[in-house]
């Protein structure tokens, strides 16, 4: 009596008793660029240049000149002040202007020698 086959599985019903060595395909020999990748495309990931942001200023001015203003200035370092009212806000946008030169990751005293 012979076992039925079942004809769901994809696999060799049996497992083969010796072992077998996978053909190799000869590799094409091209001008250094890996097989698949578009022409243009670096073939390594660069990392992003762009410099990121280290502080923010946040307004907020409705449209309606008698609506209250509000600002948000904040930085990576700690540095963080709200203000309300329209004289409030100017004062915090020069105090934010002003920041950079205090700001130890804005610092850039070593790049103004050269």
């Amino acid at each position: 009596m012979t076992a039925a086959r079942n004809l769901r599985f994809k696999s060799l019903p049996v497992t083969p008793n010796r072992s077998q060595a996978a053909d190799r395909a000869a590799a094409p020999v091209t001008g250094g660029v890996p097989k698949g990748v578009a022409e243009g495309v670096p073939v390594a990931v660069r990392s992003d240049l762009r410099p990121q942001p280290v502080r923010w200023l946040d307004v907020v001015a409705p449209p309606s000149f008698s609506a209250l203003v509000s600002a948000r200035s904040w930085c990576r370092c700690g540095y963080e002040r709200t203000a309300r009212g329209r004289s409030g806000v100017l004062a915090l946008i020069e105090a934010h202007t002003a920041h950079p030169e205090s700001c130890p990751l804005l610092n850039l005293e070593g790049s103004k020698a050269a």
